[in-house]
């Protein structure tokens, strides 16, 4: 091999070498640079007194995370609120709505109660009748009830009295000889009437038959109001 050949090879391995040294040499030499170029009377800071950099976790600083994670707790927070709220809202619309159907429910029961109250027959207070004898002293009894009704004045005593003279309270009495006999139109029944007088004075709610005693009694005592005033201010034939 020529000699020239190896040295050029020899050259280039140290040229390597001499770059690994050449730069820790300089590396050393930059820092005795920093150290001295410090004045004597300057104080140089130590670690201690170095404000520390925020430590980073990954790409993030401690200060950042803790900005998120509390960002993220007052997130929560609203949802939790607004969950509640809701919650709270529906509580509300339930209570509402039940009370509203308990509401309509009454009403309702109300109104089929009224509807039953108005379907129903209204039953009325009706006094027992009084009954009467079928005899001259229930007849006048009767009807004096009757003319009470129809404001048809007259007493016990003023029909008794006529009837008696009348037809002595027989209530198929008639008479076949008087003028109104001859007429055609006999007087008949307890206060002897004739059937034009008996049509003219009948009283509603009685017979319509002339001798029927209490229709009888009672158109007979009509007739005599109308004409006399009263049936007591008869004495004789009327």
């Amino acid at each position: 091999m020529p000699a020239n050949f190896r040295l050029l090879r020899h050259s280039r391995s140290l040229t390597r070498t001499h770059k690994v040294a050449v730069a820790g040499a300089a590396t050393l030499g930059a820092a005795a640079l920093a150290f001295t170029a410090v004045p004597g009377g300057a104080h140089t800071t130590t670690s201690a007194d170095t404000v520390a950099a925020p430590v980073k976790v990954g790409s993030q600083s401690v200060k950042d995370v803790k900005a998120d994670v509390t960002d993220q707790l007052a997130g929560q927070s609203v949802k939790i609120q607004a969950i509640e709220a809701k919650q709270q809202a529906a509580t509300k619309h339930k209570a509402e709505a039940a009370a509203a159907k308990h509401k309509a429910e009454a009403a309702h029961q109300a109104e089929k109660a009224a509807s039953r109250s108005a379907a129903r027959p209204q039953m009325q207070t009706v006094a027992a009748s009084t009954s009467y004898g079928n005899n001259l002293d229930g007849w006048i009894r009767q009807s004096l009830s009757i003319m009470r009704q129809h404001n048809i004045p007259g007493s016990y005593s003023g029909l008794h009295r006529n009837i008696m003279r009348e037809s002595s309270g027989n209530p198929m009495a008639m008479n076949g000889w008087d003028v109104n006999a001859r007429n055609g139109i006999p007087s008949k029944g307890l206060l002897q009437v004739i059937q034009p007088t008996f049509t003219a004075y009948h009283v509603s709610g009685t017979s319509r038959n002339i001798y029927d005693p209490v229709a009888n009694i009672t158109a007979a005592a009509n007739y005599a109001a109308h004409r006399y005033g009263s049936i007591d201010n008869v004495n004789s034939a009327y």
